[in-house]
This record gives C-alpha cells, sequence and structure tokens, in this order.
C-alpha cells in the first residue's frame, strides 16, 4: 500500500505530493517521489533552461505505463502562489498556463502526474517576443541515431557559419534538438521563417541526409528538420524532463563533445543525477548572451525571392501568406488526374 502522502521543501514552500510510493516506471520501479527527488538534484540547470516560460503539462497519473492528457489550463483549487499566464492557441482559445516560476511550481505539476514539461519559447514576463530558436532533428524510418547525430552537427556547422552558438540535447526518445538563445526582436513567425530557410539550406547541403520537405512522402529515408516547431503557440519537449518511457529517459542537455558518443536511452534519472551532481551545466554558455538570426531571415527573404514561397503550415494554422497549398502532392496529382477540365 502507497503512503497517503508526504511534504516535500522547495523554495522555501512546502509542496504535498500524495502517494509518493507509487511506481511511475516499471523498468527500474522509480517512484513518483524518486521523480520529485530527480527534479530536486537538477533544480539549478532545469530552472536556467525553463524557468519563467509558460508549461503544458502532459499528465500521466498512473505513471510511463498509463495513459495520459495535455492539460493546458492550470485546474481550480490550485496553490495561491502558483504563478499561470494567459496563453492562446492558434484559433485563438486561451488558457491559464502554469509558469515555472520555480522548483516548487514544478513539484506541484509532477505530483499532479507531470512527468516532463512542454514549454513555449518565450518568458512570462515578455510574451511578444521568441527568444529560442528550437531545431528538431526527427528521424524517419530507414534512419539510426547516428544519422540524428549527423544531422545535429551539420546543423552546428551551418549556424556557426552565420555567427550563431548552437546547444543540444537528447529529446529523450529518437531525436535531436538543437536550440539557440536570441535577442529579444523577434515573434514567432519571424523565429519560424528562421527556422525554415535554415531548413532548407541545410536541404541544400546534404540533399541525400537531410530533407526540409513537411509532406512524410517527400522524405525518404531522411533526418527531417522539423521547421514547424518553431511555429507561433508550438511547444518543445522541454530540458531535464522526463520522458513517459518504463526507463524513464531524460531529454539531456549535453556538449558537443558528448554528443559524439552519447546515446538517448542511456540518459535516463540515475545517470542524468549523477551527472547533474558531478559536472557543469552543457548549456550555461547558452544564458550568458542572446543572438541574432537575421542571417538566417536574410537567406529566407533571398529564397522568397528565388520563388520558393513560404513551408506548408500544420493544419490547425489559419492559411498564411506566400503559403503552398496545404495538400499532399499525391493527392494534388491525383486531384488533377480526376479533373476532367483537364481532358
Amino acid at each position: 500500500m502507497t503512503s497517503p502522502y508526504t511534504m516535500v521543501q522547495a523554495a522555501g514552500r512546502e509542496v504535498k505530493i500524495t502517494n509518493p510510493d507509487k511506481v511511475f516506471f516499471s523498468k527500474r520501479g522509480e517512484t513518483k517521489l524518486d521523480l520529485v527527488n530527480y527534479y530536486l538534484a537538477v533544480a539549478d540547470p532545469l530552472m536556467a533552461a525553463i524557468g519563467g516560460r509558460p508549461q503544458l503539462m502532459q499528465r500521466f497519473p498512473d505513471g510511463a505505463s498509463g495513459k495520459s492528457f495535455f492539460q493546458k489550463r492550470v485546474p481550480k483549487g490550485a496553490p495561491e502562489w502558483l504563478e499561470t499566464t494567459t496563453m492562446s492557441t492558434p484559433n485563438g482559445t486561451t488558457s491559464n498556463a502554469l509558469v515555472a516560476n520555480d522548483i516548487a511550481h514544478v513539484l506541484w505539476a509532477v505530483n499532479m502526474g507531470c512527468l516532463g514539461f512542454h514549454g513555449w519559447p518565450i518568458r512570462a514576463a515578455e510574451p511578444a517576443f521568441t527568444d529560442e530558436l528550437r531545431i528538431d532533428l526527427d528521424p524517419t524510418p530507414g534512419t539510426t541515431f547516428d544519422d540524428v547525430r549527423s544531422a545535429a552537427f551539420d546543423t552546428r556547422e551551418l549556424l556557426a557559419e552565420l555567427g550563431i552558438s548552437a546547444f543540444p540535447k537528447s529529446t529523450g526518445s529518437k531525436g535531436i534538438h538543437v536550440y539557440a538563445r536570441l535577442h529579444l526582436e523577434w515573434d514567432g513567425y519571424d523565429v519560424r521563417r528562421a527556422a525554415v530557410a535554415l531548413a532548407r539550406e541545410l536541404e541544400r547541403r546534404h540533399p541525400d541526409r537531410l530533407t526540409a520537405a513537411w509532406w512524410k512522402e517527400e522524405r525518404g529515408s531522411r533526418i527531417f528538420i522539423d521547421f514547424n516547431q518553431n511555429a507561433p503557440h508550438k511547444t518543445v519537449f522541454g530540458a531535464w524532463s522526463v520522458r513517459s518511457r518504463v526507463g524513464a529517459q531524460v531529454s539531456t542537455p549535453v556538449s558537443w563533445t558528448e554528443l559524439e558518443s552519447v546515446h538517448p536511452d542511456d540518459l535516463t534519472i540515475p545517470l542524468v543525477m549523477e551527472r547533474a551532481g558531478r559536472d557543469d551545466d552543457p548549456w550555461a554558455a547558452m544564458y550568458t548572451g542572446s543572438q541574432s538570426i537575421a542571417p538566417l531571415l536574410e537567406l529566407y527573404e533571398r529564397d522568397l525571392a528565388g520563388g520558393l514561397g513560404d513551408a506548408p503550415w500544420p493544419p490547425v494554422y489559419p492559411k498564411m501568406p506566400n503559403e503552398p497549398p496545404r495538400v499532399a502532392p499525391s493527392r494534388a496529382r491525383q486531384e488533377e488526374d480526376d479533373d476532367p477540365s483537364r481532358t
């Protein structure tokens, strides 16, 4: 039988943790309290990465093996000290989202069954500006993690040419995220344009290995650079967050040297806790200064002038200027073949 609750001290507050002995990760048997202790152990680098940012909670009341649901709104009955902010979806629906103001806020969410945190690339105090470029390198069937790793180094090389320092992390699953911290000058539309330009230039340089093709039927066995993860209102699985996998894998920031040999399946709660207690934060340099995406926006304008237009947006977004038809190429060809006016 699990204990009814325990009280945990965090950021000068007492946070109630109910059912602390409930097993959340079946491979080694980590419990809800183990998850709490993990987040306490990585509190400093975690808050450096997500502090002050709105968070979309993905809740797993029965642990990683159970069902889950996304919760955009902080429920009624939350503590008075809990900070929230109003966020909107592409269709204009608003919600009072949790702000990761300190580690106590994180632990409150963990008690609700939140394993990891999906953060917006903005700060609640400066909602008009997107201050992170987030490059999501997504494997496709027929590719390996070594292919994703190579794509990350290709991304780093291109960004370095443009004067932008980049920092990698595992996603906690099969991909890699590459981050860059930005000046407070651009909104999500600008940052997405920068991501589109980056994806297209990477594909031009490495057409056999990398692709900016939005439609899966056009990607082949190439790593997809998911530029739409930078679309306004999009969230990304956060740094230091624990994935809903039975092995308790963590989306872990690593150095570029570590990335040469690390495998994401090995980056579990016990190992990441050990690393956090022993090593410096691999992303510490990212927080020392912000950067410009002007070179990427220049690439975007060059492509626009060359006739490329915008890239497709996800279906939940309204139709955008310069966007191509939002239909898969094979379907478009079939519709043309079926059009009697073309006979």
